[in-house]
Parts: structure tokens; C-alpha cells; sequence
């Protein structure tokens, strides 16, 4: 089902897939005639689940033609033509006009990976769950596991998706050299997507993983649009991804629901606490739930806000600390500690705040992501300066306006302490790197008459609607995002 909230516009989902062929980068976008889109290949298990796409299949198709005849019919391709049709090809950056016969094509030597994923329904949310194969894995291929709550078109047809996408080999491109000494990581094969699967009634607004001590475990948190939380232990579902021949039940009980009086999105685990869940709805409530031996008990409830709380972020620091942003333009940063009422409320933009990032690696930045496309970094130590003076508003540390509509999600990089990256409507998904601190328009590069900062290191796009995008905590600079088109598992030559 779909909502009437600007973060889960998917009524376009239906012929997304098809139209999702750009995927480029800032400083070497391609325009080129436009060609067939490629075919989409089979994956193991389920068809009807989704499918990897095969952006060489036609090539290979049409390398396999072989004409018969003496070397003096043969057709020589022509040097000077391959370099003057390079001479065609020119940077693209967002916004550009495109000349009729014109399209987008994906530079491949600006990624060391990219899989994309389609998918039956589109999911507006997942997130990465915490595998036992070894931390910062830098060898490929790459495995990694995800779950993901679809949004179809009727309540009953949803579904919790658990999947295993294995064979995540580097990119092939032009420009690589045949060398009979390849690597491990140089063999190239078919990206393998195994699933299970859980009914649920309900699309899913939000799907978030309790982190845990014990790697086995695996409780997940989803937000459904008929107003609770089912927290499932989906630790089984898992396993049987590693284990030939073993069979879960699709129809799964949920351990626990948390019940609100309207839908919402804002969720967040406790890395400090095990079992620590907030929720926030539109409604304005913000509940904390707390694992004890006998299921979940919600212990306390927050209503400071004045409109919906749309997203929820605990402190990465201190156990009793969590901020929450708001379609009221505020932060808030609460103590539990301190009872239901906010230590510092801060407005920070004119507009919704739609996602919010705390910094894992330097606790005192939060970064916030605004309905105008804009996002900010803020210092949490200005924050308490400004709360204590009246009528101040606090200064970002950083600020840009480079989207062009809401932006949906953003996420500190789980390695470098500098990085984040950040996804909008505007079917982008930009990463920045703020160690360049100047931020004003006079620091900005000129490409192609448009103003570029500095920080700005790569755009990828190619989805439509993007909607979440996640860092995977196990495989340094690796992102996963999803859209109404599906998902794509990339890392780019400079994440």
C-alpha cells in the first residue's frame, strides 16, 4: 500500500525497473546515442522474488556473431572512428538537458562494484544485517545479507524479504587490460540472490536490525502502515540461507507489537543497550520499548514535538541519549534520564526534517536531511551554547542545497569519520567528504557551467525515488541503496 507522505512516493513503482539505466558519476558522467537497455538474467531460487541485472548481456550476445569468409571481407573497426565518437561523450551532471537520441550510460571505471537488484515490490526500506564471514572485508567476491519490507499494491500481498546476495564480483570495464594473471578478486561471475521470506499485512515503512552481541541473533524491527511495530526474530530465517535444504515457515509471529495510534517511520536501535528500541509516529509520540525475559515493555513516552517525528537517532556515546527530528523544523536531544521532556529543542530549516545521522566515529557531529533538498551538519556543542540563549538559532557547521527535492535518507560512512552519504527524491545519491571545510559557492568547481563543491565526490545514479541508503559496517565503502526501481550494492573507486 502506498502512504500520502512525500518519503514513500511509489506510485510510479510499476514501470520504475525499466527506466532505471543511469548510473554515472560527477567527474565522469557519460552521454552517449542511446542504445537497447540490457536484459535482466536469472537468479537462483525464486524468480518472482527479483532478479540481478546484466548491463553486458547484449555485448555478449553480439561478440558471439561470427561471419565466415576470406580477411578481405572482413569489417576492421576503425581507430580514428572509436576516437571521434569519444569525442561525443561528455560529463552530465543532474539537471542537464539531454539532445533527442541522447542518454545516460554508466561509467563502470568510476566503480569497483556495482549489482543491481529489481525487485516484485518495491521496498522503502532495509537495512543490512550483521554476518559472522569477517570484519572490513576487502577480497572479492563480496556476500552480504539484507531485510527489506515491500510496499505492494494490496495490504495482504506484503512481505518481509530475507535475502543472501552472494558472487558480488568487482566491475568489468572497457579499459581493463587481458592479463592471463588475473586475481581472485579479477574472476568474474554471476551475482547469485537467494531469499526467504515472512508474510506480513501491511506495507513497511521501516525496517531496522537490533545490534547484538551474539552474531546469531537476529531481531528486527518493522514499522507497518497500519499503525504498530512488530519485532520478529528472523535469526532462523538466516540460517537457513547457509544451510541446503532446510525449510521456514513464511507465515511468522512476531515476538512482540508496539502499538501507536497512527503510522510512522522514526525507529532506532540502542548500540549501547541491547534491546533499547525507540519508535516515533506521525502523531507526535515517541515511545521507548525495553527487552526483558518475558518480550518488550514500553517504559516511557515523549510527545514535545508539534508536528510528526520522522526520524529517531540514539547518541552513539551515551546509552540514555537519542535525538529525534521533526515536519516542525526542530531537533530535540533527550536524556531518558531526565524524564519525557527534551534538554535541547533546535530549529534547523524552515521545512520537514526528514532523516537525521549521528556521527558513530565523532559523537558530536549530527547531520539532518530537509524536505527543500538541503542537508546540514551540526556541532552538538553549538547546540547546547545556542539552547541556553534566548531566541538564537544555531549556525551549521556545514550546509548544502545540491538536491532538488526532499531528501530521504543520509548516513555517516561507518569507517571514515568525514564521509556521508545522502539520497533524495531527486533519484541522486550524493557522497561528500567534509574534511574540505570551506562550503561557500565561491569554493565551488566549474563543470560544464555548473557550480560543483568541493566536498561533493561522487553522484550515482540510475534509481527512481531512492529511498534508504545504508553503509555496510563489514565491508568498508561499500553502500546498498533501495528505490521504487530496486536496489543497487555499489562501491565507488573513492568510497
Amino acid at each position: 500500500m502506498m502512504t500520502g507522505k512525500k518519503r514513500s512516493q511509489t506510485e510510479h513503482a510499476a514501470d520504475a525497473s525499466a527506466k532505471a539505466r543511469a548510473i554515472e558519476n560527477a567527474e565522469g558522467q557519460a552521454v552517449k546515442p542511446s542504445a537497447a537497455p540490457s536484459d535482466a538474467m536469472d537468479v537462483d531460487h525464486d524468480v518472482e522474488m527479483g532478479e540481478f541485472e546484466d548491463p553486458f548481456e547484449d555485448e555478449y550476445e553480439e561478440d558471439e556473431e561470427v561471419v565466415d569468409g576470406d580477411d578481405e571481407n572482413m569489417d576492421y573497426v576503425d581507430e580514428d572512428e572509436d576516437e571521434a565518437a569519444d569525442d561525443n561523450v561528455r560529463v552530465y551532471l543532474p539537471g542537464q538537458p539531454l539532445a533527442e537520441g541522447e542518454e545516460l550510460e554508466v561509467d563502470n571505471s568510476a566503480y569497483e562494484m556495482l549489482h543491481r537488484l529489481n525487485v516484485k515490490w518495491p521496498c522503502l526500506s532495509f537495512d543490512i544485517l550483521r554476518d559472522q564471514l569477517g570484519l572490513e572485508r576487502t577480497k572479492f567476491p563480496h556476500t552480504t545479507y539484507l531485510v527489506a519490507g515491500s510496499q505492494a499494491d494490496q495490504a495482504d500481498k506484503n512481505e518481509l524479504f530475507i535475502m543472501k546476495m552472494s558472487q558480488l564480483c568487482k566491475t568489468k570495464y572497457d579499459d581493463d587490460e587481458d592479463s592471463g594473471n588475473e586475481s581472485d578478486d579479477d574472476i568474474e561471475e554471476d551475482p547469485i540472490l537467494e531469499h526467504r521470506s515472512v508474510r506480513v499485512r501491511g506495507g513497511i515503512n521501516r525496517v531496522r536490525v537490533m545490534p547484538s552481541a551474539n552474531p546469531a541473533m537476529q531481531i528486527v524491527a518493522a514499522w507497518n502502515e497500519m499503525g504498530h511495530v512488530d519485532v520478529y526474530d528472523l535469526s532462523q530465517h538466516v540460517r537457513a540461507l547457509d544451510t541446503p535444504g532446510v525449510v521456514v515457515s513464511a507465515d511468522h509471529a512476531p515476538l512482540h507489537k508496539i502499538s501507536h495510534k497512527d503510522e510512522g517511520f522514526a525507529m532506532d536501535w540502542s548500540s549501547k543497550v541491547e534491546g533499547q528500541l525507540l519508535t516515533g509516529d506521525c502523531s507526535k509520540m515517541i515511545k521507548l520499548s525495553v527487552a526483558s525475559p518475558t518480550g518488550f515493555n514500553t517504559t516511557m513516552a515523549f510527545a514535545a514535538h508539534k508536528k510528526s517525528v520522522e526520524d529517531l537517532q540514539w547518541s552513539p556515546s551515551e546509552a540514555t541519549v537519542f535525538a529525534s527530528s521533526s515536519a516542525d523544523g526542530t531537533v530535540k536531544i533527550f536524556d531518558t534520564r531526565m524524564g519525557s521532556k527534551p534538554g535541547i529543542s533546535a530549529t534547523v530549516a524552515d521545512c520537514d526534517v526528514n532523516v537525521i545521522s549521528w556521527n558513530r566515529l565523532t559523537p558530536f557531529l549530527l547531520a539532518s536531511g530537509h524536505d527543500d533538498g538541503s542537508f546540514a551538519v551540526w556541532d552538538l556543542r553549538e547546540f547546547a551554547r545556542a539552547n541556553n540563549k534566548a531566541n538564537v538559532r544555531c549556525a551549521p557547521a556545514a550546509q548544502f542545497a545540491w538536491h532538488r527535492a526532499p531528501v530521504t535518507s543520509i548516513e555517516w560512512h561507518t569507517h571514515e569519520e568525514s564521509m556521508l552519504a545522502v539520497a533524495g527524491d531527486d533519484n541522486q545519491v550524493t557522497l561528500w567528504d567534509l574534511s574540505t571545510e570551506k562550503d561557500d559557492a565561491a569554493d565551488a568547481k566549474d563543470l560544464d557551467g555548473q557550480a560543483v563543491p568541493p566536498q561533493l565526490l561522487f553522484i550515482h545514479m540510475g534509481q527512481e525515488y531512492v529511498k534508504e541508503v545504508h553503509w555496510h559496517q563489514q565491508i568498508p565503502g561499500c553502500l546498498v541503496t533501495t528505490a521504487a526501481s530496486g536496489f543497487n550494492v555499489l562501491k565507488t573507486i573513492n568510497s
